[in-house]
């Protein structure tokens, strides 16, 4: 148990990578291919590519908070928080909550966004006081 205590300090590092992979991995064609995405996703070019640039930017931000200041961190978890609410309204709560393709609606679910909207108010509400918080 004490091995893993020492470890403590660095949990924090977990999901905010977990959250910045998940960010760049979804914003990245946003930004390099915004016509063909909002073409999909049925939405204006220019909403789609600042879309992609506040979700690439909120995830340096989240990283750059692991090291740097607190506002980072917790304008982050505001970012990915109000990302993940547009998207909960616009295609995911239609679906119901089940986001394993399992019955009828393809995956389509939204246990995955409420989950990245919990971790991102954790980071919202306890800000770099995480890196403490775990190691105490």
């Amino acid at each position: 148990m004490e091995r893993l205590n020492k470890l403590s300090g660095i949990a924090h590092w977990l999901p905010r990578f977990a959250l910045a992979a998940i960010f760049i991995y979804h914003g990245f064609p946003k930004v390099a291919m915004a016509g063909e995405v909002a073409s999909m996703m049925g939405m204006p070019t220019a909403m789609v590519f600042i879309l992609g640039v506040v979700e690439i930017g909120g995830s340096l931000l989240m990283l750059w908070g692991g090291i740097g200041p607190e506002w980072a961190t917790r304008l982050a978890g505001i970012l990915f928080t109000i990302v993940m609410i547009g998207a909960i309204a616009m295609v995911h709560a239609q679906y119901g909550w089940n986001s394993i393709n399992m019955g009828n609606n393809g995956g389509r679910g939204m246990e995955f966004q409420v989950l990245i909207i919990a971790t991102s108010l954790l980071y919202v509400f306890k800000g770099n006081s995480l890196k403490e918080a775990v190691s105490a």
